[in-house]
């Protein structure tokens, strides 16, 4: 099951290389929450307002999200986790490793695997609090 209700998309073709979709897995609600809240400071999002899990029932095993990352952001504030959280990336090359780079300002990351194709590349990377 995943937490994909959210008000609108990105303002931004499906298919642009702007755009990269974030499945976050094997972490809690909180930690899950605190993940798009540093992506949604600095990136348009379909989550806007969108709280993973707040006293629903039960727990989804992903949430997911998409944001338009079209610029590199200049500052990124460290964010404590209560533990790891695996994060799937996918979306045009440059986007995502803006975002990538995004999420090792406010986590430490660890790179888990990646596979490329032309236009598109999907990278799983692991985050802990830095």
């Amino acid at each position: 099951m995943n937490d994909t209700s959210s008000p609108a998309s990105p303002d931004v073709s499906p298919d642009s290389p702007d755009l990269v979709h974030v499945m976050l897995g094997e972490c809690s609600p909180a930690d899950a929450d605190a993940v798009f809240e540093v992506l949604g400071a600095h990136f348009a999002s379909d989550r806007a307002g969108v709280v993973p899990h707040r006293g629903e029932s039960p727990q989804p095993a992903a949430w997911t999200g998409s944001f338009r990352v079209d610029h590199a952001p200049e500052q990124v504030a460290g964010v404590l986790l209560a533990g790891p959280v695996t994060a799937d990336l996918q979306g045009g090359p440059v986007a995502v490793d803006r975002l990538r780079k995004t999420l090792a300002e406010a986590f430490a990351v660890e790179a888990a695997g990646m596979s490329a194709g032309d236009q598109e590349v999907d990278v799983q990377i692991r985050l802990t609090s830095a």
